[in-house]
């Protein structure tokens, strides 16, 4: 079974679920104002790190700001590094806000 990754907007994060056990394996944080949605922090629980599932959760969090017209503000350090070695993700990323990003 695949992980699962669902938005939370309850908790402000988008949540990954192991796809073997069901469980919480990571979430990525966010803070949503009405264009934009800033990420603050990832966190994948060390049980489940080294499977690719930090990557999944951020491409289906940036797909997810695509999809509903959102700017994205990767404040997360993990966020903005996956950003910069996906550069097709670069243009969600205001262009007046890229050099503060490094992007």
């Amino acid at each position: 079974m695949e992980p699962r990754v669902t938005d939370n907007p309850g908790q402000s994060r988008f949540e990954i679920f192991d796809g073997e056990s069901g469980e919480l394996a990571g979430f990525a944080a966010y803070e949503r104002s009405d264009d934009r949605i800033a990420f603050t922090h990832t966190e994948i629980d060390p049980r489940f790190e080294g499977r690719g599932l930090g990557g999944r959760l951020v491409r289906a969090a940036l797909d997810s700001a695509r999809e509903r017209g959102l700017a994205v503000l990767p404040y997360c350090t993990f966020v903005r590094g996956w950003i910069g070695k996906h550069p097709e993700y670069i243009a969600l990323v205001p262009e007046d806000r890229r050099p503060r990003f490094h992007l």
